[in-house]
């Protein structure tokens, strides 16, 4: 799924790298707990979430991840928009909570990762 579709489907607003919306994601992860997304995420996925500090983009760059939204009208720190900037990072921000924006990605295409047993 494009990016550009992400930003539709979830009526989100661009922060930074709008050039980049024709970008393709291939899973997607809702979490707020950044250990999990190091634990269970794999490249090339959108990660939404509604914690707000540099450690987000940090840890979606070590996973190669290309695009992230801010969920419940969160609005990132300056120092976040930098650095996701600086990474190639599309970063976003919906007003949706993040079971309803989940559902939303899942019900059109755009699935998780598979949990190893």
């Amino acid at each position: 799924m494009k990016i550009v579709t992400i930003k539709q489907l979830l009526d989100a607003e661009v922060v930074c790298n709008e050039e980049l919306l024709d970008k393709h994601v291939y899973s997607a992860c809702g979490s707020d707990m950044m250990s999990d997304v190091l634990a269970y995420v794999k490249d090339q996925a959108v990660l939404l979430t509604g914690l707000v500090n540099s450690q987000v983009i940090r840890t979606a760059e070590m996973m190669d991840m290309v695009c992230i939204v801010l969920v419940r009208s969160k609005l990132p720190t300056p120092e976040m928009i930098d650095l996701a900037r600086e990474s190639g990072i599309v970063l976003m921000t919906t007003s949706k909570r993040m079971y309803e924006a989940c559902g939303l990605l899942y019900s059109s295409g755009l699935v998780g990762n598979k949990v190893k047993k």
